[in-house]
């Protein structure tokens, strides 16, 4: 499986696998997210440490696990970003939509104040 889920007190955290997240396995990612918001799941944090490059369908899947937590008042945090992953989101100016967080422990926290 590409994408690991861990349901937890606070929401739940998707673990990314795969080394690239593009057209390939984007749809999964996607499909996961929409499966944790139809569970009442609304904070969600999708660690990217092993995600190496990211290109517009990744681009794409995550924002739409940003406005599915959005529209219920709930919190999408990226952490363990790659610099590759980062460069991407910050030319398509994603930096100033999403939430980024180093790792999963100040992500819990964000979610938590």
């Amino acid at each position: 499986m590409n994408f690991e889920t861990k349901l937890e007190q606070y929401g739940a955290t998707l673990i990314s696998n795969v080394d690239r997240l593009n057209a390939q396995n984007a749809s999964e990612l996607k499909a996961e997210l929409v499966l944790l918001n139809n569970k009442g799941i609304n904070n969600i944090i999708v660690d990217l440490s092993e995600t190496k490059y990211c290109d517009s369908s990744g681009l794409s899947a995550l924002l739409m696990g940003n406005r599915l937590c959005k529209d219920t008042s709930g919190k999408f945090i990226l952490c363990g970003l790659q610099d590759n992953v980062m460069k991407m989101i910050k030319i398509a100016q994603l930096d100033k939509v999403l939430l980024f967080e180093e790792n999963h422990t100040a992500a819990i926290s964000t979610i938590k104040a």
